[in-house]
Formats: C-alpha cells, sequence, structure tokens
C-alpha cells in the first residue's frame, strides 16, 4: 500500500509532537503500537528515509524516526519536507516524505477528523508500499470486502478532492495508473505510480 494504518498511527504521534517540539509524545488511540527502532543507528534510519523522496527533496528533508517512546528528530531539514524511515513492522517498505500540509492530511486521518479544506498536500514513497485496503482507510488486515491492493513506488496529493473527479476510483484499480485511493471518504487522495 501506500500509507497502512499503523505508518499513520506512528506519524500523528510525531506530528503532534514534531508541532510541539517535543521528543516524546503521547500516542492518541490507545490500540496504537509504535514501531521498534531501526537497526543500523542513525545512518540506516537517515538512508531509509531519504529513499522515500528524490535527492534533492530528501537532502534538505527533517528525518524523524518513531520508536517505542515517540518522535525523535534525527536531522533537522530546511524545506518543509518530513521524512520517514520504514516501519519494521508492516510486510514490506514503506518509507514516506510528505510536506507540511500532508503531515497535517495524515494526522487528520488518524484522529479521524476531517482534513483542513483546500489545504493541498503532496507525498512520495519512492520505496514503494505495503499493502492496504483501497476502500477502508483503517483496515489493519484483508478481508473479502475491503479490496486489499499492493502498490510499488508512488506520489500522492492529498487534499484536493477537485482533482479527483478526473481519475478512475475504482475499489478494485490498476495500479499501475494513477487513481483514487479511499474514494467516498474525507481521506480520498491521488495514487500516482512513478515506475
Amino acid at each position: 500500500m501506500h500509507i497502512n494504518a499503523v505508518l499513520l498511527a506512528l506519524v500523528a504521534v510525531g506530528l503532534a509532537g514534531h508541532a510541539a517540539a517535543a521528543d516524546t509524545p503521547k500516542p492518541s488511540t490507545p490500540a496504537m503500537k509504535m514501531a521498534p527502532a531501526a537497526k543500523g543507528g542513525d545512518e540506516a534510519l537517515i538512508a531509509s528515509a531519504m529513499s522515500a523522496a528524490p535527492p534533492a527533496i530528501a537532502a534538505k528533508a527533517t528525518i524523524v524516526d518513531m520508536g517505542p517512546k515517540g518522535m525523535r528528530t534525527v536531522r533537522k531539514g530546511s524545506n518543509g519536507f518530513t521524512c520517514l524511515p520504514d516501519n519494521p513492522t508492516t510486510p514490506g517498505p514503506d518509507p514516506v516524505c510528505a510536506d507540511a500540509n500532508a503531515m497535517a492530511w495524515m494526522n487528520a486521518l488518524v484522529g479521524h477528523k476531517p482534513p483542513e479544506a483546500g489545504r493541498v498536500g503532496f507525498m512520495y514513497m519512492l520505496a514503494g508500499g505495503t499493502d492496504a485496503s483501497n476502500t477502508d482507510p483503517y483496515a489493519g488486515k484483508p478481508t473479502q470486502a475491503n479490496h486489499w491492493i499492493k502498490t510499488g513506488p508512488h506520489v500522492m496529493v492529498v487534499g484536493d478532492q477537485e482533482i479527483l473527479k478526473h481519475y478512475p476510483a475504482s475499489p478494485d484499480p490498476d495500479t499501475k495508473q494513477a487513481y483514487v485511493m479511499w474514494a467516498g471518504t474525507p481521506y480520498a487522495h491521488l495514487m500516482m505510480p512513478v515506475k
């Protein structure tokens, strides 16, 4: 998928702490589990997080790690993007790099709140993503009804409902073409494969 529920929960915890400049925010969802810290130290975390975006973006992005104690800023950036390394608790690679509007969108998703209207955000997942439901933003595992899909490297545009009218919104999309994920929900967004 592009962002699974665990990663979103981690991002939301980090976003809340990042906005308040705190290094150890508390999870907002009782069932949320923090990913274990990545092996290989900060260099490995930075390399993983940077694999989410083009080098020109990743080089100046803030890198954060989500560990058992919450978010930690590994490297402060200067371009408004925040990159997170692969979540080792998910089945496939899922490092993500998002601008400030996309981080706010992810925080709204995890908080079960509507995203702020007109706040368009952009996310990179150039290392690919893990599996996810294409219809249920909160699905944790595949079922016969939740249209589980796999995606490769892609970018996402969030927060722009108008653009979505021009792309397929099937529950079972061709993931090799641009499509709408989570259509019919407040979190519908455009998925665009890049390879």
